[in-house]
């Protein structure tokens, strides 16, 4: 998973350009490994790591415990605007 900010396009109103924000990524992919809220899958991330993947930084879990709102929440707390 990856943190976004956006901002409008040129191209007017109702669009928007997405870039990828490396260092909210990196924190929100620490902060999820250090998560411990309960006993669902996505309640922890023993296995969280921050791979490369071409040009962008990525959170990955390859036991699937990251949570789409969960890594939200905390790229969000880390200045971006979205996850994907």
């Amino acid at each position: 998973m990856i943190c976004l900010n956006y901002a409008q396009s040129p191209l007017g109103a109702g669009t928007s350009t997405a870039s990828t924000n490396d260092a909210a990524t990196i924190a929100a992919c620490n902060a999820y490994k250090k998560r411990n809220t309960g006993s669902k899958a996505w309640d922890t991330c023993p296995d969280c790591t921050v791979i490369q993947h071409n040009e962008i930084k990525a959170c990955e879990s390859k036991a699937k415990h990251l949570g789409g709102d969960e890594f939200d929440y905390y790229c969000k707390q880390n200045g971006a605007s979205d996850s994907q």
